[in-house]
């Protein structure tokens, strides 16, 4: 049985919104698509604005940071912290459940 993905987005002020997601699509994929305040995606996953930038929240199976994705992270709106990542980076697969915040500026 497949189950479907789900992010949770949590915004600087604490609230958070659980979206569901189709495997294969990245975490800013599924925040635009659903319309999740605070995160952008201006070049459209391809790693060049750092509009997408998020603190992942646990330890999850993700590929390591790129050399690309660690340049963009240099130059994001917000400081970048130990758990910094581009969401645009971050594709989910089947039944994960992955936990995010929002930094407070993209811009």
């Amino acid at each position: 049985m497949i189950r479907v993905p789900k992010v949770f987005y949590t915004q600087p002020d604490g609230t958070e919104r659980v979206v569901e997601a189709v495997a294969g699509d990245s975490v800013m994929q599924t925040a635009v698509r659903n319309g999740v305040t605070g995160i952008l995606g201006q070049c459209g996953g391809e790693l060049s604005c750092a509009t997408c930038h998020v603190f992942l929240d646990g330890g999850y199976d993700f590929p390591p940071v790129s050399e690309d994705e660690d340049d963009m992270l240099d130059v994001a709106a917000t400081d970048r912290a130990d758990n910094s990542r581009l969401s645009c980076q971050l594709v989910l697969s089947d039944g994960q459940e992955v936990h995010v915040t929002i930094p407070e500026a993209q811009l």
